[in-house]
């Protein structure tokens, strides 16, 4: 059965409903925690309400932080690409990124297409060491839980300087949270089963089951992954987001026309274009992102953070 563990500033809680019940371990950060199962276990006493408690993050940094680009069938349709032949292809976000489930999200000054992508966060709880293969068979060896994420990116960096890390590391762009959901392996077995929502100022912009929609499940992703980097019990994997963010590829007229003008001109163009898309993120907005099975058997929460 799933187990949920929220955080404090200056304690861990496991839910019981509403109700959370401090954990009397000395851990600091995830990787002790995890370390310390008996302490969640024997977590007991009367609580108190969850909405009482300032929460941050359940995933501590510093921790590794990787993620898969163009894992989700429409996601890449709508990028343009053949999902058919994508391979996995991760890549790296600073853990100073990460803020809590409830932080307001920071625009950098220099940053006008802020953009969201709901993701399912595996929480890794066990060294993967290069070479390993993991299997749904082994795959509670090596994950200890889920979270729900936001990998929020700023396009105009990513694009115009070919910098990924940089676009989706600036501080407050990975919250995480508000629940870290322990999972036992049958328990894995349902993450086709989740549905990810997530809406901004009430408006739902992506809305997928995982099983419908994604490339490369779990398992192999950390396979593929593990033959050129090692995890360690704290880090995380973001999985990929769906389509219903607010970039999107031009029509394939205008990819061709673009093909013809130079890059200068290009970027000109797409970025007028884009400027014009009031999917971007402004000051102000609330974005609300939660994963949940359709039972609700398992359930991660719901994250409101608000554009600052």
């Amino acid at each position: 059965m799933s187990v949920s563990v929220i955080r404090t500033v200056d304690a861990w809680w496991r839910l019981d409903g509403d109700t959370a019940v401090r954990i009397d371990t000395a851990a600091s950060t995830t990787k002790e925690l995890l370390a310390d199962r008996a302490a969640i276990s024997a977590a007991d006493g009367d609580g108190v309400d969850v909405g009482e408690l300032e929460l941050v993050s359940p995933v501590t940094a510093p921790c590794r932080v990787v993620a898969q680009l163009l894992n989700y069938r429409s996601h890449a349709l709508d990028t343009g690409a053949d999902p058919d032949t994508l391979q996995p292809t991760f890549f790296r976000k600073s853990s100073a990124s990460i803020s809590g489930p409830l932080d307001p999200i920071r625009q950098p000054a220099h940053v006008a297409l802020l953009d969201y992508e709901i993701e399912l966060g595996i929480v890794v709880g066990a060294d993967i060491e290069i070479g390993t293969t993991v299997t749904q068979e082994n795959l509670h060896q090596y994950v200890a839980g889920v979270v729900v994420a936001n990998d929020v990116s700023a396009r105009e960096v990513q694009l115009t300087k070919v910098q990924v890390y940089e676009s989706k590391s600036y501080p407050t762009f990975t919250p995480l949270g508000p629940r870290l959901v322990l999972l036992d392996a049958d328990e894995l077995r349902r993450i086709p089963d989740l549905h990810m929502t997530l809406a901004v100022n009430g408006d739902t912009r992506q809305d997928q089951t995982i099983g419908d929609d994604l490339i490369t499940p779990p398992a192999d992703a950390l396979t593929r992954l593990a033959a050129f980097q090692y995890m360690t019990a704290g880090d995380v994997l973001l999985t990929g987001t769906p389509i219903g963010t607010a970039i999107s590829a031009p029509p394939k007229i205008v990819q061709k026309l673009g093909e013809l003008i130079p890059p200068s001109l290009k970027w000109k163009f797409f970025f007028g274009r884009q400027a014009k898309n009031p999917k971007y993120l402004s000051v102000d907005d609330v974005v609300t992102a939660s994963i949940r099975t359709a039972d609700g058997s398992i359930d991660l929460g719901t994250q409101e953070t608000v554009v600052r």
